[in-house]
């Protein structure tokens, strides 16, 4: 599932569109530090008041904001798990039946509160609906129109949020002339940010896939292990930042702790050309192989063994394979952070070919090659011949 499909359904996420029908909502309400159902309800959604099903929009469209890999993520399930919460999610989606459909729900909140009770209160909503995506014409002198074929794409969707304190205030009444305590005993369902859920099961090229979960962490590169594997059982999880990581790790293990910022915007170049020549397919991934012959027409001099090496000790897995979009920064943008005691500089990764440390007059500079003059404060820079006294 990427970026265009959740954005797809996302932008879907409107009170009356007619190609998102819910059917059905469910509300569960769980007590702070126990392992047990408080109250739960279960209605038709087009009953709720406009207002209300305005706030459960806002609350899903929050739910699918964020970036893959980083507070999204395409779980595949486990192979064997007990209690397996695709069985539970694959009949819960397959149910005509609203009860046994709420009865699914209800073994999915066993499982997400049977170890972890939470710390706040929480209200856990489900719902059942339909995406409908038309399906792109051939040509634009078609007559047939966009909406007159749909893919129907089926999913639960399930978005946990926390609860906020009661306010309390004191008053002065004008009726009476008197200062009064007010207390407000019913707590707030915060639906502005979600602490996490999933949508089942994920969508790709028009057609659904059981076999994942679309997993969405409370905060971005923070995701719950123990939510992923015992309440979803997924599989593991790997952040953007920490497949950064390994990379960087993995290349230092190779060429060391120095390299050139030519080689670097060689690497990520090349990198950017895969994530961008596969945009419309899965996910470019690399492996070992794929990153020697990145450094090797780059310029570096690298032995296979070494970076088959580097990968199992990094990973524990020398079949281990990168996500190509994870590694390369922003690439149109300025990511990348050269830090120095005197001072900080963002540029983009296109733009290293042009960064050199040399030496002048016995101390190391960084020379940026540019096209214009540089300017300080509205002011330009006086050139000077590279060398002079």
């Amino acid at each position: 599932m990427d970026k265009k499909d959740i954005a797809g359904i996302r932008k879907q996420m409107k009170v009356d569109h007619d190609l998102m029908k819910i059917s059905d909502i469910f509300n569960v309400y769980i007590l702070k530090e126990t392992t047990e159902v408080f109250h739960h309800q279960s209605q038709p959604f087009e009953m709720l008041d406009r207002d209300q099903q305005e706030l459960f929009m806002n609350n899903f469209k929050k739910l699918l904001t964020g970036q893959i890999d980083e507070k999204l993520f395409e779980l595949k399930f486990q192979r064997e798990a007990e209690n397996h919460t695709q069985l539970i999610l694959h009949k819960g989606l397959l149910s005509s039946d609203v009860e046994d459909w709420k009865e699914q729900m209800l073994h999915m909140i066993e499982k997400m509160i049977k170890d972890q009770p939470y710390e706040k209160d929480v209200v856990i909503t489900f719902i059942r609906a339909e995406y409908l995506k038309p399906k792109k014409r051939k040509n634009e002198e078609s007559e047939e129109s966009e909406r007159d074929t749909v893919y129907s794409h089926p999913f639960i969707l399930c978005s946990i949020n926390k609860t906020q304190e009661p306010k309390k205030e004191w008053l002065f009444d004008y009726v009476e002339k008197e200062f009064k305590y007010n207390i407000d005993v019913d707590p707030v369902i915060d639906l502005n940010a979600p602490m996490g859920g999933f949508l089942f099961p994920t969508f790709t090229n028009h057609a659904a896939d059981v076999n994942h979960i679309l997993y969405v962490a409370g905060k971005a590169h923070e995701p719950d292990h123990h939510f992923i594997e015992e309440v979803l059982n997924g599989e593991e999880a790997m952040t953007a930042k920490e497949d950064k990581a390994v990379f960087e790790e993995v290349v230092r293990g190779v060429v060391g702790d120095e390299l050139n910022p030519s080689t670097l915007a060689n690497v990520y170049g090349e990198i950017n050309r895969v994530v961008e020549e596969n945009e419309e397919d899965e996910a470019p991934t690399l492996g070992y192989r794929d990153v020697e012959r990145l450094l090797v027409e780059s310029g570096e001099t690298v032995d296979s063994e070494k970076v088959k090496s580097a990968f199992q000790t990094v990973t524990d897995n020398e079949a281990y394979e990168l996500k190509a979009s994870n590694i390369v920064p922003k690439y149109n943008s300025k990511s990348i952070k050269i830090n120095t005691k005197v001072a900080n500089i963002s540029i983009s990764p296109q733009d290293l070919q042009f960064v050199k440390q040399v030496n002048y007059k016995g101390k190391r500079c960084i020379m940026i090659e540019v096209d214009e003059d540089a300017e300080i404060d509205g002011f330009k820079m006086l050139p000077e011949a590279f060398g002079d006294e």
